[in-house]
């Protein structure tokens, strides 16, 4: 390891290099770490895993993912950290926040325009005043749309993240880390601020003990020169016999001026021994306080290179499962387009089995249908024929009937009508219902 790598200071854009990782190796560490899980259930469940059970493990993540990003979101309320600066907002929500500010400004600015118009009687005239009352009345609007902006783009925030997919929540709380790191970083810097303070203080404090007992010592060698003085003055008092002479009153004064001058040194005695008492135990709260915030920076220092080296590692490592989630849902995919494939193959292969089979079946039956269709056809001739042959016979009885009648030879109306049909037989020649009759110019389907 390098001298001077510096975990406090990690660069993330620094380059790692590539590890040769024994895939054979780690599989079976894995697989010994798996025969040793505790949990039976837990083992059970990775061994007989299915993709539908991923499905629904990803889905318990994604909800302890949105359960731990609302706390988390509650927490910065509680600790009093501005959502905005500690949350990723998108261009929505934010637009949400950035509006109300400028709305805010506005009418800041248009307040303040009123307000600075000079109050004359002309101004006043065109409604100086009731501007003003309209600005304040539109500030004070603004101000109440700013103060609820924050929480109305937490509302949309939470309402977005609620149906939110993993990679969504997951960079939600990447963000929340890194966001963490730098507000760990002003913490540390501001104690260390608070730090040199203290030791500024401790300086200060230990000179001024320094000085309160240097002047205590002082007061200490005046007072015991004033004591001395007050023995000898009291001595002297004594020794005056006249109680009533001038002598006496003179020593009985010089007494009292001595006496105030030994109060006065004893209160400043005591003003000085507390004075050193007091930057003495400010010396050891300082010092105290300095152990403690160095103690605590230290803890801070700790956790941020933990937190900001584990959250570019965990980058890599949400990226992976992200990844890995998508690679399910396509093998999914996968597996439902082969399954659907092979069961449009086997639709389309009984299709086209059907169509052959029923083709051949339509062939055969069209075959085994050409005798019956011969059969009936005859019928239909022979029924023809017999239609005719009736239909010419009583023919024959009309002709004899109107000759009989009118003396006109209905012979030659009748060949007149049957002069198209120059193969038709003569009446007294009509066929035998027996014989075949060749139809061929009456047969309506030629």
């Amino acid at each position: 390891m390098s001298d001077d790598f510096d975990l406090l200071e990690t660069n993330s854009t620094q380059k790692t290099e590539k590890v040769d990782v024994n895939w054979g190796k780690a599989i079976d560490t894995m697989k010994s770490k798996l025969s040793q899980e505790e949990d039976p259930q837990r083992r059970q469940k990775i061994l007989n895993a299915t993709l539908d059970d991923v499905v629904d493990m990803a889905e318990k993540d994604r909800t302890s993912l949105l359960d731990a990003i609302k706390d988390l979101t509650d927490y910065q309320d509680e600790v009093g950290i501005m959502f905005e600066k500690f949350s990723s907002l998108n261009a929505t929500e934010q637009k949400v926040i950035d509006d109300a500010q400028k709305g805010l400004e506005r009418a800041r600015i248009e307040l303040e325009d009123a307000e600075n118009k000079p109050d004359t009687w002309w101004n006043n005239l065109w409604g100086r005043k009731s501007k003003i009352k309209k600005e304040k009345v539109e500030f004070a609007a603004a101000e109440k749309v700013r103060a609820g902006a924050d929480n109305k783009a937490k509302a949309m925030f939470q309402e977005r993240i609620e149906s939110a997919d993993i990679q969504t929540l997951l960079s939600e709380l990447s963000y929340k880390s890194q966001a963490a790191v730098a507000r760990l970083k002003n913490r540390e810097v501001e104690i260390k601020e608070v730090e040199e303070k203290l030791k500024d203080a401790i300086v200060e404090a230990s000179k001024n003990h320094t000085k309160a007992l240097q002047k205590k010592k002082e007061v200490e060698d005046k007072l015991e020169e004033q004591y001395a003085l007050l023995k000898q003055a009291r001595q002297e008092l004594e020794e005056i016999a006249d109680k009533q002479s001038t002598a006496y009153s003179e020593a009985i004064g010089k007494m009292t001026i001595i006496e105030q001058k030994v109060e006065e040194l004893e209160g400043l005695k005591n003003a000085y021994t507390t004075l050193a008492a007091s930057k003495d135990s400010f010396v050891h709260k300082h010092n105290l306080t300095i152990k403690v915030l160095t103690s605590l920076r230290s803890n801070l220092q700790t956790h941020r290179a933990k937190l900001k080296s584990d959250t570019e590692e965990r980058l890599k490592y949400y990226d992976g499962y992200v990844v890995a989630l998508k690679a399910r849902t396509d093998q999914e995919f996968a597996a439902i387009l082969e399954h659907l494939g092979v069961k449009t193959d086997e639709h389309i292969g009984e299709t086209l089995a059907s169509m052959h089979s029923a083709s051949a079946r339509a062939r055969q039956e069209m075959m085994d249908n050409i005798p019956v269709h011969e059969k009936v056809m005859t019928g239909v001739y022979s029924t023809y024929a017999e239609a005719l042959h009736e239909i010419r016979q009583k023919d024959v009885d009309i002709q004899k009937n109107f000759a009989d009648r009118y003396g006109i030879d209905m012979k030659e109306i009748f060949e007149d009508y049957y002069k198209a049909d120059a193969n038709a037989p003569k009446v007294e020649d009509a066929p035998d219902p027996k014989t075949k009759t060749d139809t061929s110019n009456d047969d309506l389907l030629g």
